[in-house]
């Protein structure tokens, strides 16, 4: 990282991370306080998270204009890394030995690539329209497969939805790098702005439809995807590369599988904390209202029901007594 440039493609990616992440625990404790859209919509922490998150794209576009596309979009992955520990510290729950092994690799990962891309100046050979508007019909083609693929499916269908977002999302970045770049205005310049705002809505929309069949595969594949697709335009098309030839190729294909093996850590669901708990994932414990000091049940009304079985001789009656408490709770003696 010898230039200035590309030093503060750097700071703006590890500052719009930071407001990623940011934004992403205000959502969780959001979506956690409230039980409907009209409720969230109505809380500032929530309108915060919307300020946070758009302040996290504008530098993530600006990073754009500095720093290649693979050095800028992996770095989006510390994102995950950033909100792991500062949603531990803002629920007050301990950081689990599986995710600091998650943030360690990834940082790791991380770092050895940042090393290998980080060798060039700002770009500044972006798409040419041609190729922008190739790239984007067989990104639509490939996402509309895997959504496809993706419908009448739970779990694989949630991954397909993820990886069509993943690639919704690249291929809406290495677009807006042609915008920040700073092409002279025209109308293909003004389609290419119309394109890139619809593949990052779609990325979005797709990542909470992936969602819906559970948070940590999704999440984990979504990641991956994002910076690959990316890096992988970049390389291909606009002919960015590593240094040190084919030995930084093959540390940056080990630093790659590092950060993704890293980024699958952090997205599993914790089961227990270091201590081997349980308590967190199950929620607030449910309190029987006579345990409660101060607080006992009240019984609005008995209910007897009788009912005879069996022959008439046997003369046998069940009777049932049902207690309702004011509580809503409801016992059968």
């Amino acid at each position: 990282m010898t230039t200035t440039p590309v030093l503060l493609a750097v700071v703006l990616s590890l500052v719009s991370a930071l407001c990623y992440a940011a934004a992403a625990v205000i959502q969780e404790r959001t979506a956690a306080d409230t039980a409907n859209l009209r409720g969230t919509l109505a809380r500032g922490s929530w309108w915060g998270s919307v300020a946070l998150n758009a302040t996290g794209a504008l530098l993530h576009v600006v990073a754009l204009r500095y720093g290649p596309l693979t050095l800028v979009q992996p770095l989006g992955a510390l994102s995950l890394v950033v909100a792991v520990p500062l949603g531990s510290l803002v629920t007050r729950r301990r950081t689990s030995g599986t995710q600091w092994r998650g943030m360690a690799l990834t940082l790791l990962g991380l770092t050895v690539l940042l090393t290998l891309a980080a060798s060039g100046g700002a770009p500044n050979d972006t798409l040419g329209s041609p190729e922008a508007f190739g790239l984007a019909t067989a990104a639509v083609g490939v996402i509309a497969v895997l959504v496809s693929f993706a419908s009448g499916r739970s779990a694989l269908g949630g991954l397909a939805f993820a990886a069509a977002s993943g690639i919704a999302s690249g291929v809406g970045s290495t677009l807006a790098q042609k915008l920040a770049v700073g092409p002279e205005l025209s109308w293909s310049v003004a389609l290419v702005a119309v394109l890139t705002v619809a593949f990052a809505v779609a990325g979005l929309l797709l990542s909470q439809k992936a969602y819906q069949s559970g948070l940590g595969g999704p999440l984990a594949l979504l990641t991956l995807v994002n910076p690959v697709t990316a890096s992988a335009i970049g390389i291909t098309l606009l002919g960015e590369g590593l240094q040190y030839g084919g030995t930084g190729t093959l540390f940056a294909l080990a630093a790659a599988a590092a950060a993704a093996r890293g980024v699958v850590l952090l997205s599993r669901p914790q089961l227990h904390d270091s201590h081997g708990s349980r308590d967190q994932l199950r929620g607030p414990r449910r309190t029987r209202p006579d345990a409660v000091p101060g607080l006992r049940p009240v019984r609005l009304f008995r209910l007897f029901r009788v009912s005879r079985s069996g022959a008439a001789s046997t003369g046998r009656v069940h009777v049932r007594v049902v207690t309702v408490d004011i509580a809503g709770t409801s016992r059968a003696l």
